[in-house]
């Protein structure tokens, strides 16, 4: 599927998570390593950056049970401060029990956004189990949903398809091998790997890095996102090297002085195209730039791993 710049407008999400916007005048520094790329053999079309995703919470009931790590008024005022840092994405939670915020806080990041930006997108996140909820979410003007395999079960197909209808993106959060699965069977487009076991509430750090080779890979049809737990540049870095399109970041965008740091660090990173990446090279191992390491690979997960089902 082509996303045009007539097309953004309809497919503003798809079109913020695979940053195929003219982003204006480019640097010396960017056209030399075009050049270098070229001289390489690799197509410049097919090079773009990572997407940073901020998923605007003050608490999470499961994750952080007890703890409020945000205090905030709006989140329209947050929503529109990461935008003006470059985040592409902003995930507004609407579930005042789980994450303290509500519908009317989408409202005002919807208008906070688009009053400053046409280009990011604003997603809704809520414990999404009735229909009447992608309705909500298309009334408070967001560009998608985030729907989770793990809640869904087997309806999930249906819910993607009820969103096509209405004209509602949707982000599809999975954190196992067989939930991935029935997303890519349900023809999901956009599919986030969450590290965070949403039934159970534990963390695995490299849940994501594990399921990375099921997709099609970089530049493919379905954009592929990774989080859960990401606290530093360098795990985001390592998400992007074997695949990912983009990272979610959470808690550790909230209020914390490094958020600027985590959006360069991803936006200013230069995607590799599949036959590039970690995907189907089962003899490399590409450092955090990128680079093929010599040796051969050891102690690499991958979904043979006996965890990689929880």
């Amino acid at each position: 599927m082509s996303y045009s710049q007539d097309g953004i407008e309809k497919k503003r999400l798809a079109a913020a998570l695979r940053r195929v916007y003219d982003e204006g005048p480019r640097s010396s520094v960017d056209i030399e390593g075009d050049e270098r790329m070229l001289n390489a053999g690799i197509v410049e079309s097919t090079m773009r950056r990572g997407s940073f995703v901020v998923d605007i919470k003050r608490k999470s009931l499961l994750s952080y049970p007890g703890e409020q790590f945000a205090r905030y008024d709006d989140a329209g005022d947050v929503a529109e401060a990461m935008v003006r840092l470059g985040a592409d994405v902003v995930i507004i939670n609407v579930d005042y029990h789980t994450y303290g915020g509500d519908v009317n806080e989408l409202r005002s990041a919807v208008r906070a956004v688009r009053a400053m930006n046409d280009r990011a997108a604003v997603v809704m996140k809520d414990v999404v189990v009735d229909e009447i909820q992608l309705g909500l979410a298309k009334d408070a003007g967001a560009d998608g949903i985030v729907l989770c395999a793990t809640v869904l079960g087997p309806a999930l197909e249906n819910f993607l398809n009820l969103a096509t209808i209405i004209g509602l993106e949707t982000i599809v959060e999975c954190h196992t091998y067989n939930e991935v699965r029935a997303a890519l069977d349900s023809l999901a487009q956009n599919i986030m790997v969450n590290n965070r076991d949403r039934m159970t509430g534990r963390l695995v750090m490299d849940q994501a890095i594990k399921l990375a080779g099921m997709f099609p890979g970089s530049g493919g049809p379905i954009v592929t996102l990774a989080g859960g737990g990401l606290t530093n540049t360098e795990q985001m870095k390592k998400l992007l090297a074997v695949g990912y399109d983009g990272v979610v970041v959470g808690k550790a965008c909230m209020g914390s002085t490094r958020a600027p740091e985590f959006i360069r660090a991803v936006r200013d990173r230069t995607l590799l195209p599949a036959e590039f990446s970690q995907w189907g090279l089962d003899e490399y191992e590409f450092d955090l730039d990128g680079n093929v390491m010599t040796g051969p690979r050891e102690n690499v997960s991958g979904i043979g791993d006996p965890d990689v089902f929880l």
